[in-house]
Order: C-alpha cells, then structure tokens, then sequence
C-alpha cells in the first residue's frame, strides 16, 4: 500500500464511482482537478462490455468531461486485445450486444454461429436471448472455451441496479457445472496490468479506485496496487465486516479522496 499523495496512476471505476446512470457525482470533477494540480494521471475503467469504446467517450465529454482513448479503457477492449494476441486465427461465438459485435469486428475477429465457432465469448448483454443462452450452452456442453469479459452480478442504474454477465455465468453453470475457463476484466490482472503498460508505470505506483469489492478492490489487491472503495455504488460500508476483501482505504464517495490528497 502506498500513501495516496504518492501514487502516479489512478484507475476509476465508471459506474458508481465517477456517476450513475447519466448523473455525474458532484464530486467526480474537483478530484479530477486535483490530481491535474498534483501531477497524477487517471484512467476510466469499466466493466461493462455492454456498449462500444465510443459510447464511453461520447459519455464522458457529455457530462463534462475531457476523455480521448489514452484516458479509457473497458472489460471489452481488454478482451479484445487478449483474443488478438492469443487466439488471433480463431472465431468466436458472441454474446453480447450488438456495438459490442461491431467493436470485435472492427478488430478483425470473426464472428460465427454457435456451430462452427472456434470459442465462446460472452459479455455484458442488454439484448440477451433464449437463441443466444442456448447457443452458449450447447458450446460449453461441448468442452468449446468459454471466456467472460467480466463477472459483474449486477450493474448500477439510476433506478437501481440490473442483472449483470454475473447472472449469465450462473446459468450456464446451473446447466453444465462450469465456470468460464478465463475472465479478462476486473478482478483479474489483465487490465491493472495493461494500463501499468500504457502508462509506463509500476504497479506500485496504481490505485485503482471502486465501488465494488469483488471486481474493483479484488483486482487491486491481486495485482499488488493500492486499493481505494468509494461507497457512491454497490458496496455498503455494513458489506466490509462480511468480506473477506479488504481495501486499502475506503471513503464515502471521491471527495474524501480529494480532501486527503
């Protein structure tokens, strides 16, 4: 753990933490403002593979804030980069929504029916169907690779929290007794790592601050960074005592955070 006026790189959680639904936190611009004063640099970063890349950043410069490409970074982006670098000859059956089908193309991922796919990757789908649950459970069934693009039970809205990849990966387990072979966003390395890359950083030198403790806290503590929950979303502070996760700091929302440094 680093003290906070140390570290180099601020990883942020979008949903819960920076906003909710299409309501900025009235907080979320002046801690903006003082890591600019402190020389800190900052990386948005979300789990939800629901919408493309720029959706994101369209967001973002509509609730006021400056973002460019340098500045995002989604659990889809991530599993892009790790299906080119790893399975680059393979296809893919999707489940997922349909900017997140245009984004894997764009890639040059191809893209087929649940028949001939390769592997099965699933994300964060709004417009999830009973064809599309059958399709993944007549591949995994098969013994076909199965990659999630996070494991999110529910994500935050402005009228309430909405079923998330997290209810897809049960199904499928309720149905064959397996997990998905790998999950490339938070709480696993992938992403800590990539922007630690990006930044030409070290991991010691990376908070990543959530409102979850199981993606967002979980993924910090794995890698090593420094851990920071807000309690702006999903985690209430009662949910620390049961939790085997703990964070390294824990603040009401990103005014405390601003206060401190």
């Amino acid at each position: 753990m680093r003290k906070l006026d140390e570290i180099k790189l601020f990883m942020l959680d979008m949903d819960g933490t920076i906003y909710l639904g299409d309501r900025l936190f009235p907080c979320t611009l002046p801690f903006l403002e003082r890591l600019g004063e402190n020389g800190a640099e900052h990386l948005f970063l979300t789990n939800n593979s629901s919408r493309g890349k720029a959706a994101y950043l369209e967001k973002l410069e509509r609730l006021g804030i400056p973002g460019g490409e340098l500045r995002l970074m989604t659990s889809g982006d991530a599993t892009i980069d790790y299906l080119q670098r790893e399975y680059r000859e393979k296809s893919v059956f999707l489940v997922g929504t349909g900017a997140l089908a245009d984004s894997f193309l764009a890639s040059g991922i191809e893209l087929r029916g649940y028949e001939d796919a390769d592997m099965a990757v699933v994300g964060f789908d709004t417009e999830l169907s009973y064809e599309k649950l059958n399709g993944l459970y007549q591949m995994v069934n098969r013994g076909k690779r199965y990659i999630c693009t996070h494991p999110d039970l529910v994500c935050p809205t402005e009228k309430g929290f909405i079923p998330d990849i997290g209810a897809t990966i049960a199904y499928i387990k309720a149905l064959t007794g397996r997990e998905p072979d790998l999950i490339i966003g938070k709480p696993e390395r992938y992403m800590i790592e990539a922007a630690a890359k990006r930044f030409s950083v070290s991991v010691d030198d990376i908070a990543m601050v959530g409102d979850r403790l199981y993606t967002d806290i979980a993924m910090a503590n794995r890698a090593g960074a420094t851990s920071v929950l807000v309690l702006s979303g999903e985690t209430k502070r009662s949910d620390l005592t049961a939790s085997e996760i703990k964070p390294d700091y824990v603040f009401e929302d990103l005014a405390g955070l601003t206060e401190l440094l």
